[in-house]
């Protein structure tokens, strides 16, 4: 007897023959392995290795009838007898089990995709829209302000996807959501197919994660990098939104295939033109959902309404905000909850975070800014700066960067594996700005970065004056000398507090 075809089945569908491989055993591959095992799929899970915690999770998904092989090697062949592939974001598509997966006929879904096809009714009796964002920076805090925003409205909403709850867990909840606030990295709409979002939106296209893309001979890293991005598009309902500053986002929207009917909607720091969010003088309005936006402007919130701690917002910080409030009201929520959901949001830690003050100098954490983008938005928010950047580059370029802000910069303290990288940007494009190179001590991975990101603080001490800002905003990503870019967040914040105080 034939096994049933993984394509053709949902939620309400038994899964019971079907054999399912899940590569990678993160949060998402986990997710996708424990409710495909709840559908009753055969399940292998296979890692190449794991955490602890990531072990007793293992043996959980064993006792619920999963099988589970982590070891090394363990994702280097693909078992012989499967019926689909649900691959977690990290694996690149020259995969060796990827390849023999496509090879085979099988198909390779992300846990997107599956989170997709397994989307039950909701209180509408539909299954619950998504509303989507991705782009290269900003993704976390757009999502998560579209989740106050929508619960500000009376909504069910739920923050998942590449922050959060996994999407898959997130649909497979017995009680169901009115809406999903979806954050997707390029990973992930890699290995979606069947997706189409209510709403969607590229919040701006920059160079990152092109050591991924640039596995491909023959194939254009950051070309094939922004072809994932515009997949979120495909498929829209209602809105494409996009961000009038990046003209690569708008021919994003341009190249979509969507549903007839659906809008391209732009958001600007600017005045807005017609069927466009934006700013005019401190507040910010929409001209996008209204009968009258040939004529007029709604207002949704005053710039002060983002203000956090007495800290004016950063423009990017506004940009999110405006992108946020398009997809909510593209699903339909009122002037009144974009307002009160924007005026409770707060960012999350590492997010420029003034961490500490003294003798007239700021000190200010974003250590979440893990590309030039990223650390660029920040740096142009900023001036004077003592500029504290490096780590792992990801094939990204820095020239850009440091010419845009070469004359905001006081002095630059540059730490990790790639700050030779950004010392060359600096010394082609601003070659009068110090340049404080920080070497690894043998004793760092020990304590976790300490040591380390104590020296950086006082390097960066001594050249500082006062009216400066000394501004973590690394570029790079943190993991060849920190856990992760909270852990290397953290750090900077502890030894600028313990230097601040004594000072």
């Amino acid at each position: 007897m034939s096994r049933p075809d993984p394509t053709a089945l949902g939620r309400e569908d038994s899964w019971d023959g079907v054999r399912a491989a899940v590569a990678g055993f993160g949060v998402s591959g986990f997710a996708a392995a424990d409710n495909l095992t709840h559908l009753g799929a055969a399940v292998t899970a296979l890692a190449d290795s794991a955490t602890p915690a990531q072990l007793e999770k293992a043996e959980l998904l064993e006792v619920l009838g999963a099988r589970v092989d982590i070891h090394p090697g363990a994702t280097a062949t693909l078992p012989d007898d499967v019926d689909v592939v649900i691959t977690s974001p990290g694996f690149r598509p020259d995969a060796p089990l990827l390849q023999q997966a496509t090879a085979r006929g099988i198909p390779v879904w992300g846990e997107v995709e599956l989170a997709w096809r397994l989307r039950a009714a909701g209180p509408s009796g539909a299954p619950a829209p998504w509303l989507c964002v991705t782009g290269t920076n900003g993704k976390t805090t757009t999502v998560q302000m579209l989740d106050a925003i929508l619960r500000a409205a009376g909504l069910r909403s739920v923050a998942a996807g590449n922050v959060g709850l996994p999407i898959v867990e997130a649909v497979m909840d017995p009680a169901p959501y009115d809406v999903f606030a979806v954050e997707l990295s390029s990973f992930q709409l890699h290995y979606t197919q069947t997706m189409g979002a209510e709403a969607a939106a590229v919040l701006n296209l920059a160079e990152d994660h092109l050591d991924w893309y640039g596995a491909t001979p023959g194939v254009d890293p950051m070309a094939a990098y922004g072809a994932d991005k515009g997949r979120i598009y495909t498929g829209v309902e209602r809105a494409c939104v996009y961000n009038a500053a990046d003209p690569a986002t708008e021919a994003l929207v341009r190249d979509a295939e969507v549903v007839e009917g659906a809008r391209a909607v732009g958001f600007t720091l600017g005045m807005p033109g017609v069927g466009m969010l934006g700013v005019v003088e401190d507040l910010l309005v929409d001209r996008a959902f209204i009968a009258e936006r040939s004529t007029s402007a709604a207002e949704l919130c005053t710039i002060d309404d983002l203000a956090a701690d007495g800290h004016p917002p950063a423009p990017h910080v506004v940009a999110n905000a405006l992108a946020a409030a398009a997809l909510a009201r593209a699903h339909g929520v009122d002037q009144a909850a974009v307002r009160d959901g924007l005026r409770g949001f707060r960012l999350d830690g590492h997010r420029i975070a003034v961490v500490g003050s003294g003798a007239g100098v700021t000190w200010v954490d974003d250590s979440k800014a893990t590309n030039p983008h990223a650390a660029q938005s920040s740096l142009m928010a900023l001036e004077p700066v003592v500029w504290v950047a490096g780590g792992l580059a990801k094939g990204a370029g820095f020239d850009e960067l440091v010419r845009s802000v070469a004359s905001r910069l006081r002095a630059a303290v540059l730490i990790g594996r790639d700050r030779d990288v950004i010392a060359a940007a600096l010394s082609r494009h601003a070659p009068d700005v110090p340049v404080i190179m920080i070497d690894a001590d043998q004793t760092d991975p020990v304590d976790g970065g300490q040591a380390l990101m104590r020296r950086v603080v006082e390097a960066a001490a001594s050249v500082a004056v006062p009216g400066d800002t000394v501004l973590l905003a690394p570029g790079c990503a943190s993991q060849d000398q920190f856990s992760d870019y909270a852990a290397r967040g953290e750090r900077f914040a502890d030894a600028v507090r313990s230097i601040v105080d004594k000072t």
